[in-house]
């Protein structure tokens, strides 16, 4: 049965195998530690954040019809998650991603989104088919959007009359991948979530603090950025002028999804009508409460 999801997480739905070490680590480091396997993924990652603040997200991603894919549907569902629009494949595997975390933060990690890349815009039907909307009736509300999916289509995207009507809230999947942002750096229904590093490489420039690389973001054209910078600080930069908040100090026990979380619980806050201040606030306790071991709610 459909039900009709209060916010569309577009990008990578994946399987994430996190290695955590209670130790500083370096290369060629073998230490003790927990070894996880839980859904993941930039899109699922913020769904799951947005379904824990009460809303239903629906997810447009593409998952295989592999044991590991049939899995993943469940657990979504599980978590209240809307997987009716999910592109189901026949002859793509199911990604996954994995990761090694120590005391001192990120080691390594290996994305293999693969699948969702040739997938391409075959996860996009029901924007296209009149399930969620179509050219002439475009989806309205908002559209959480991850960069994942190729460089093409992101630029189909932010060129795309699919999306003309849709608040979209766009975020990198990673540094190495935060250039494949730029057809958004113009983009007037755009708002950029990236953090100090991913501004810089957007920007072509090195910033010092958030507040000078969301002000720089939107010297480059951005409507709007938030820009995050680990414990020092993050920034909310538009038209109406550039709010800077410290996030809580925190015992760090995780990273990876950290900055998904903030860029979600931000959402939520704007949906159910906060102001900029107080979504800013919102976003900084539930991520520090998510890197502390916590869940954000």
């Amino acid at each position: 049965m459909t039900h009709d999801p209060d916010i569309l997480c577009i990008g990578s739905v994946l399987w994430d195998v996190i290695g955590r070490a209670p130790v500083h680590m370096r290369q060629g480091s073998d230490v003790p530690g927990r070894i996880t396997r839980l859904p993941g993924g930039v899109a699922m990652n913020i769904a799951m954040t947005l379904a824990r603040f009460g809303l239903r997200p629906g997810l447009l991603t593409a998952i295989g019809q592999d044991p590991a894919g049939h899995e993943l549907i469940t657990a979504c569902r599980e978590l209240g998650m809307v997987t009716d629009y999910v592109y189901r494949s026949q002859d793509l595997p199911t990604d996954q991603y994995m990761a090694v975390e120590g005391a001192n933060g990120l080691i390594a990690a290996i994305a293999d989104a693969h699948s969702l890349e040739a997938a391409g815009d075959k996860i996009l039907h029901p924007l296209v088919s009149g399930i969620l909307g179509s050219a002439s009736d475009p989806y309205e509300g908002f559209i959480a959007l991850d960069g994942n999916l190729t460089q093409r289509l992101l630029e189909n995207i932010a060129q795309s009359p699919l999306f003309a009507r849709a608040d979209l809230r766009v975020a990198p999947a990673s540094p190495g991948k935060a250039t494949r942002l730029m057809p958004f750096l113009t983009h007037d229904r755009a708002v950029l979530y990236v953090n100090l590093e991913e501004a810089g490489l957007l920007c072509q420039t090195t910033f010092e603090t958030s507040a000078d690389a969301a002000s720089g973001l939107l010297a480059r054209g951005a409507r709007r950025a938030l820009v995050t910078d680990g414990g020092e600080s993050a920034s909310d930069a538009s038209a109406d002028g550039v709010i800077t908040q410290k996030p809580p100090s925190v015992l760090v026990t995780r990273v990876t999804g950290a900055g998904d979380t903030f860029m979600a619980a931000h959402i939520a806050a704007e949906v159910s009508g906060s102001d900029r201040n107080t979504s800013l606030s919102r976003a900084l306790h539930a991520a520090a409460t998510y890197v502390s071991g916590g869940n954000a709610q």
